[in-house]
């Protein structure tokens, strides 16, 4: 089976050497977890490998997200200005550009994004929606149709794509539910107090076809390099509430 790198190091051990062709993996997690910089990497490394990259942002702007790679030592601007990458900016919907959401409606998402991939050309290709609840916020009972009909479409453009999601900080559940249950995959991030520091975590819930390591996993986020997942989490139940990653 032919698996696409995420680029992050130490992560793709865990998921059978990476994410297989073809698959929809949910990114979940509460806000400031590292669901954008896991998603940045994937968009970056996309670039290295000469796929066709697209990245829609719903909840930064196109300039936010450059930078923020940059400061990760990703040069995405590059990328777009050499026709390697579109950023569609679903946030700031600026006037005569051409790759940006006027509405946060899913018809027009996947219009959007089909009319990218043929402006980037036959390929292997990879997308990432940063994030998915931005379009059902004031419908959550929608989540499932609205993410069932962005995979069923857009599986037929030969994409591997990571769809995020955001989970509320009080109850760690998501702004909508569906996402998850229609996703080949689903990487959870999450993030504790542990003997008085903030420790940022991730655990590969589900990955279809794969052997995956069932562990919490610590991750590190370095400026100029990016994340970093490293040694598997020893932990008590009054550390973590385990159950809430289940």
């Amino acid at each position: 089976m032919e698996r696409l790198k995420t680029g992050v190091p130490g992560f793709d051990e865990l998921i059978g050497g990476g994410i297989p062709r073809g698959f929809f993996v949910a990114v979940v997690g509460e806000p400031g977890t590292g669901k954008t910089i896991f998603s940045i990497h994937y968009a970056w490394q996309g670039v290295l490998e000469g796929d066709r990259v697209i990245y829609v942002t719903t909840e930064e702007s196109r300039e936010s997200i450059i930078r923020q790679a940059s400061r990760l030592g990703m040069d995405l601007a590059r990328a777009v200005d050499e026709g390697k990458m579109i950023v569609i900016d679903a946030l700031m919907k600026g006037k005569g550009d051409e790759w940006s959401l006027s509405d946060l409606e899913v018809e027009e998402l996947v219009e959007k994004v089909i009319e990218a991939k043929k402006r980037l050309g036959y390929g292997r290709a990879r997308l990432v929606v940063d994030s998915m609840s931005a379009f059902w916020l004031d419908k959550p009972a929608m989540a499932r149709k609205y993410s069932y009909m962005v995979k069923r479409v857009l599986y037929k453009w030969d994409f591997t794509a990571l769809l995020t999601s955001q989970y509320a900080i009080t109850t760690h559940e998501a702004f909508g539910w569906g996402l998850e249950h229609v996703a080949d995959g689903v990487v959870r991030f999450t993030r504790r107090v542990i003997g008085g520091e903030i420790v940022r975590m991730v655990l590969v819930e589900k990955m279809r076809q794969t052997s995956h390591d069932l562990r919490v996993h610590k991750v590190e986020i370095r400026e100029g390099s990016g994340m970093r997942v490293l040694e598997p989490l020893d932990l008590r139940r009054e550390d973590l509430d385990l159950e809430r990653l289940a």
